[in-house]
């Protein structure tokens, strides 16, 4: 098996449980249907396919997505997040963070497939 096949595999399971996770969330619809469409273009690279156009939309998408969510103080936000020593969400600037960080994570998950996309 290709490594490369392998870390797509592993991404759609992080996937599916950043998924899950998002059940609860003030938005789920918005933030499960995110991540679900991460986990099909996972899916799609582990059997080769990496369509050019959709996965630019999806990258771009997410990474302009993350900026506009991006926290004020990245270390301010990493140190609410160790002071409160759970996964609860006590302000909207934590939510934000988060989400600025979930949509990077899957903007560069699928870099490496679309620049195989655009190079064949």
């Amino acid at each position: 098996m290709k490594f490369s096949k392998i870390i797509y595999g592993v991404w759609a399971i992080l996937f599916s449980l950043f998924a899950y996770w998002q059940i609860n969330d003030p938005d789920p619809e918005v933030w499960v249907s995110i991540y679900v469409v991460a986990i099909i273009f996972c899916l799609l690279a582990i059997r080769g396919i990496f369509p050019k156009y959709p996965l630019t939309v999806l990258v771009v998408a997410c990474l302009i997505g993350a900026f506009y969510y991006w926290p004020e103080s990245v270390s301010g936000w990493i140190g609410q997040e160790v002071e409160q020593g759970d996964l609860t969400m006590k302000t909207p600037e934590m939510e934000e963070g988060r989400e600025s960080f979930g949509l990077l994570i899957i903007a560069l998950v699928h870099l490496p497939g679309l620049i195989k996309a655009w190079r064949s």
